[in-house]
């Protein structure tokens, strides 16, 4: 059995905010900065499913609180920050995982409709709450931000245009702030994973031969969990382990990415 190292500790007074975290990757990178002591806001629009996760997080004897937001609403984001400010008193780091798609569809098939809700969750969200958050990582004398991309942006997959174009612009829009931010004691990473996510399921479902052929394709032969390889990847990016780590874009993916 292959040996685990975890941090019980290592998040202990740490505050995070988490979007998209009722289910998927967000739940699983939620649960590991939880298992390491962090104090989290979880974010989602899905209503029943963020406090059904919530429940189950505190019943586990962690300090979780919710707050239901739609991205879409750019008044969202410091409605956001200024809750777990609130609830909390600040604000130590910052995971974007939220977004939404109407894809897979052809190219050709995509609208502007389409792209909209891929950018206004993606990218537009992503944006708005760095800003939103900058002060109050200032005013702690630092913070982390981990956002996420994807392997479809970085290296293309048939189908997720527009997601794979707005996942790309998550990452011009971290590096660019990595390097204007540095001098605040403000890391920004990009975290591009191959794991089970409900992209991965919807891409399982309709594109059943071209998922069996990126699987085939991983060295480690098996996709990715969302708590211990994503999360744990994140809890790591956040914590003071990774002090002299930003503007990287990291591929969680078992080595698919490899040439990326």
């Amino acid at each position: 059995m292959a040996a685990t190292y975890t941090h019980p500790k290592s998040l202990h007074g740490h505050v995070a905010i988490v979007t998209g975290s009722a289910r998927g990757i967000g739940k699983g990178v939620a649960a590991a900065l939880l298992e390491r002591g962090a104090s989290l806001l979880l974010v989602d629009i899905l209503g029943d499913q963020l406090t059904s996760t919530t429940e189950e997080f505190t019943a586990a004897g962690h300090t979780a609180e919710k707050l239901i937001a739609d991205l879409r609403n750019p008044d969202s984001a410091e409605l956001i920050v200024a809750t777990a400010v609130q609830r909390f008193g600040t604000v130590n780091s910052l995971v974007n995982d939220a977004m939404a798609t109407n894809e897979p569809k052809p190219f050709l098939d995509i609208t502007t409709g389409d792209l909209s809700l891929d950018y206004d969750v993606g990218p537009r969200a992503t944006f708005l709450l760095m800003q939103a958050v900058h002060p109050v990582m200032v005013k702690a004398g630092g913070g982390a931000i981990v956002n996420f991309g994807s392997g479809s942006g970085t290296g293309g997959a048939v189908g997720w245009g527009g997601y794979a174009g707005a996942k790309e612009a998550i990452r011009g829009l971290s590096k660019v702030a990595a390097l204007e931010w540095g001098q605040h004691n403000i890391r920004i990473n990009t975290v591009c994973p191959f794991a089970e996510s409900d992209g991965v399921k919807l891409w399982r479902q309709f594109a059943p031969d071209d998922y069996q052929a990126a699987l085939k394709g991983v060295p480690l032969q098996r996709i990715g969990d969302p708590r211990s390889d994503v999360g744990a990847l994140v809890a790591f990016l956040v914590s003071g382990d990774a002090s002299f780590i930003t503007a990287q874009t990291i591929h969680v993916d078992g080595g698919s990415g490899c040439f990326r």
